[in-house]
């Protein structure tokens, strides 16, 4: 991608603007018209958003996508709408033992009031604080509880696959892990087993960084540096590695886009998180330089993967290695077209990796590595794009935020146009609520406090 090294947070203002005024009309309009007993909305068709039961993970997206809303304006009907939703609906993703998606759902909802409420941006008494403590606790309890143990000593979180099954997404789930053991909860099993949630934060992020990411060693034959696997795969009955596969990608031995994207913003969270986690603590994990090494190494790798494989703007196809792509001749020398006949792009990937890329060089500028200004710019890079047409979606008559997402490729769940033969211009849950986040994220370098998702001590 094509990197400008001028832009600022600054000169992202008046984008972010008009995003945020867009964005509160969508939320009033979804809340307005969509009908709750259809299940979670997912992705829109023909504008509209529309349920896709496969798995309960978006809807912590949608009442977060309004407490977001608060944050960046102030306007305190999104507040109410998030709060009021979290306290009525959220419930059932607490104790949800069967998807590896609680710091989605979770932590997009009670973990933002409760964030807002140590900033002392929300009037929050104790028993309301108490509550969502005691959810998040819960949470991170019942998500490290889903746990495989591997033959090299360690482990992870398996997703809704199965016990076989690691996902790249899963990194960033961690979240729940990581809130829960800032406010002291453990993982109670049998016999009174006392199980740290932050020890199995650190096994399974070890494990996707060894697993999930690829560092141009020779691994297999397509064993390129950065590269990406959705999902690997285990013998349950040894804990044995057996091969790399994709749910929602082309392949196994190519790049799904939104998998990168979260192993990026997963491991930068997960390092500032572990900037707050004191050295006694980690020394039995295997030490901060270890545990700082293995993530930064598997960071570094995915974020350059993306520079050298997305479009010339920075948004990316939805696979590196999607058969269409051949079709499109150069076509990381110039902008991604998401009207082309061949392949999707995927601008909800975007709108995920900026904010850990922009993480990540705050990261690096922070201690002196001249690298970090290249990743930030790059962050900003991407941001601007998706602020931008074709992408931000300004017709008051389309619900959905951020255009041109892609959920499942594989299987067809995507709105096709007329007339058209890939899927294009609609919206996705997760997509609108990352370049929320996203804007968040920017616009608090500005102002501040810096946004972190475990926030500041709240009690």
């Amino acid at each position: 991608m094509r990197i400008d090294a001028s832009l600022s947070p600054r000169d992202l203002a008046g984008r972010l603007a008009r995003m945020w005024d867009l964005s509160g009309a969508k939320i009033r309009d979804t809340a307005r018209t969509y009908d709750a007993a259809k299940g979670s909305p997912v992705f829109t068709a023909g504008g509209r958003w529309t349920s896709r039961g496969w798995t309960e993970w978006t809807q912590g997206f949608q009442y977060g996508s309004a407490i977001l809303q608060f944050d960046a304006t102030g306007a305190k009907e999104f507040l109410e709408q998030g709060r009021a939703a979290t306290v009525e609906r959220m419930a059932p993703h607490v104790s949800h033992v069967g998807v590896h998606d609680h710091g989605f759902n979770n932590v997009s909802t009670y973990g933002n009031l409760l964030r807002l409420a140590g900033e002392s941006a929300i009037d929050a008494g104790p028993w309301e604080i108490r509550f969502y403590e005691l959810a998040l606790k819960v949470s991170g309890a019942v998500q490290a509880h889903r746990w495989t143990s591997t033959a090299d000593g360690g482990g992870f979180i398996h997703s809704f696959n199965g016990p076989h099954s690691l996902f790249a997404d899963t990194i960033r789930s961690l979240r729940s892990l990581a809130v829960a053991h800032r406010l002291g909860h453990v993982l109670m099993e049998e016999n009174d087993a006392r199980v740290s949630l932050l020890g199995r934060l650190v096994d399974h992020a070890r494990s996707t960084a060894r697993y999930s990411v690829y560092y141009g060693k020779g691994r297999d034959t397509w064993d390129v540096r950065g590269r990406v696997a959705h999902e690997s795969i285990f013998d349950v009955v040894d804990g044995r590695y057996r091969c790399p596969n994709s749910q929602q990608g082309y392949s196994p031995f190519s790049t799904w886009t939104r998998g990168l994207s979260w192993i990026i913003t997963g491991f930068a969270e997960q390092l500032e998180f572990l900037d707050s986690v004191d050295d006694a603590e980690l020394a039995p994990l295997g030490g901060r330089a270890d545990i700082e090494g293995f993530m930064s190494e598997a960071l570094r790798a995915a974020a350059d993967f993306w520079l050298e494989h997305t479009a010339l703007d920075g948004i990316p196809y939805w696979d590196t290695g999607a058969p269409g792509l051949v079709q499109l001749g150069d076509w990381r020398s110039r902008p991604a077209d998401p009207f082309n006949p061949h392949e999707p792009v995927d601008s909800s990937a975007a709108a995920i990796a900026c904010q850990g890329l922009m993480r990540l060089g705050r990261r690096l500028s922070a201690r002196g590595d001249a690298a970090g200004s290249r990743y930030l710019s790059a962050g900003l890079t991407v941001l601007a794009t998706l602020l931008s047409e074709p992408y931000l979606s300004v017709s008051p008559d389309h619900q959905g935020l951020l255009l041109h997402s892609v959920y499942h490729r594989p299987n067809g769940w995507d709105a096709v146009p007329p007339g058209r033969m890939v899927p294009c211009g609609e919206s996705s849950m997760w997509g609108d609520y990352h370049l929320r986040e996203a804007a968040v994220y920017v616009g608090r370098l500005e102002r501040g406090p810096y946004l972190t998702f475990f926030g500041k001590e709240s009690s």
